[in-house]
């Protein structure tokens, strides 16, 4: 096994879309040599009123702290995409590289959909690694372009040494129903691209037997996952 391989993954709920009871999540991993790899970073501190349809849990920092971890000891942020829900405390991290899909950072530049974030992911350009595609983090720990959700969206695989692969697929799959190779109704402009990532992440499933799949925002799928402190391994 790698030095450098994943060995703990921890599952944290940042917040809540009330209404439906969806979940906002991110994730820790930490490797074998102590680095600590934050995937994505929630909800902003404060919530605007045009963005109420979000509510803030317990911050990121604190779940972090209760790790024992201070925002500093943050190595590395893999942002799967610049969303609302997805990049709000990105800023919060001043030690840590970020790494990002270069289709996605640059759309992000000229497109309205980021603009209310971007004092938290415009980083400076020698703290952001522009990743092109499917990209080997570390050993056992793999970006995967999924596109469709936004331009440049990225899932995460996590290898870990008793739980096996763990297929991370954010917004490419938000939901477990959504995980089928059959047509789904959708009036999205979008909706060639969701499939074909779709598609791209069930072929990964099945050809690297994949045991586990945590999808972005499935409430009842959440419900019976470890959260942190606990962690998988």
């Amino acid at each position: 096994m790698s030095p450098y391989a994943p060995q703990r993954l921890y599952l944290m709920q940042v917040g809540v879309m009330p209404e439906y009871g969806i979940p906002i999540v991110c994730y820790l991993v930490q490797t074998a040599d102590g680095r600590n790899i934050l995937i994505d970073s929630g909800l902003p501190e404060s919530i605007p009123e045009e963005q109420s349809e979000f509510e803030n849990g317990q911050d990121v920092i604190v779940q972090l702290a209760g790790l024992g971890l201070h925002p500093d000891d943050i190595d590395t942020v893999i942002s799967t995409h610049y969303d609302f829900d997805h990049a709000g405390r990105h800023a919060a991290f001043t030690k840590a590289n970020y790494v990002v899909q270069r289709v996605h950072h640059l759309d992000a530049a000229t497109n309205p959909r980021f603009a209310d974030l971007r004092s938290q992911w415009d980083q400076s350009t020698e703290r952001i690694r522009l990743v092109d595609g499917d990209t080997e983090l570390l050993p056992g720990l793999e970006l995967i372009e999924t596109s469709g959700h936004v331009p440049g969206h990225q899932s995460v695989l996590v290898r870990l040494p008793k739980t096996g692969g763990v297929l991370l697929p954010i917004d490419a799959v938000s939901f477990g129903k959504g995980f089928t190779r059959e047509e789904q109704d959708s009036s999205s402009p979008d909706a060639e691209a969701i499939r074909a990532s779709t598609i791209k992440l069930l072929d990964l499933v099945e050809r690297e037997q994949i045991g586990l799949v945590i999808f972005g925002h499935d409430e009842q799928q959440w419900e019976t996952l470890k959260k942190a402190p606990e962690f998988y391994e």
